[in-house]
């Protein structure tokens, strides 16, 4: 596939960022290929399989993350990005390249994938959603049970901007499974200029208190900002 820039598909000269129009889905981040990367350690060391699992993939953009769970087997795949443009013209095309090729003969793939575009205010309408957060709300304890929704949420780079946090983890409470489900996140510890990063979504997370906290990788390779990996799960 060719390259797709801001100015062919949103119609402005290129750009990381135009608030409100384009949330810089059509770069790929370095986030993302830390992401594929931690992932990839957790399957060898034994601490993750994707194989069966659901996965949502959280302002995908490119969409290598989700893409990469497909390969090593998750049965259900979805893709979120804030511009419906962005999922047209570059997530499903690398989507449908790389995980609805030819299966080899005697074999058959049963991923199912879908695409999903909007803000995370109102997306857990669309999306699977575990209602474990509403029963912990409504009753005070949550019972032993198990909820629907996403065995692993993933996101790259989606932590920039501070005033989106609360949505973004409002959201991923109400999709990801309990207990079991699990959340990664790859990002830089501070987004300059638009006062998001890493650091302000993990103290968001634990003053919350509904989640435990663990760093897989730090990365300082001089090619941006110091950039980190984070797993979540609930409590």
């Amino acid at each position: 596939m060719g390259r797709v820039s801001t100015s062919d598909v949103f119609g402005v000269k290129d750009s990381d960022l135009v608030p409100g129009k384009y949330e810089g889905g059509l770069k790929l981040w370095e986030g993302s290929l830390d992401l594929v990367k931690a992932l990839n350690s957790d399957i060898k060391e034994g601490r993750l399989l994707l194989e069966s699992k659901r996965v949502l993939e959280l302002g995908c953009g490119h969409g290598l993350p989700g893409i990469f769970a497909g390969l090593k087997g998750a049965c259900l795949i979805h893709f979120q990005d804030f511009n419906a443009e962005v999922l047209k013209c570059l997530t499903i095309p690398n989507a449908k390249v790389n995980l609805f090729k030819e299966p080899p003969e005697g074999t058959r793939t049963s991923t199912s994938v879908g695409f999903f575009a909007g803000d995370w205010s109102e997306m857990d309408k669309l999306l699977l959603c575990g209602d474990a957060e509403q029963d912990r709300t409504t009753s005070g304890v949550t019972e032993d049970k198990t909820y629907n929704g996403y065995d692993i949420i993933m996101m790259a780079e989606t932590v920039y901007a501070l005033s989106s946090l609360p949505n973004l983890y409002r959201l991923i409470k109400k999709c990801l499974r309990y207990p079991g489900g699990v959340v990664y996140m790859a990002g830089k510890k501070h987004y300059f200029g638009v006062g998001g990063g890493t650091r302000p979504f993990l103290r968001l997370v634990e003053e919350d208190g509904a989640m435990l906290t663990e760093r897989l990788n730090d990365v300082a390779d001089g090619s941006s900002n110091v950039r980190e990996v984070w797993k979540f799960s609930f409590k």
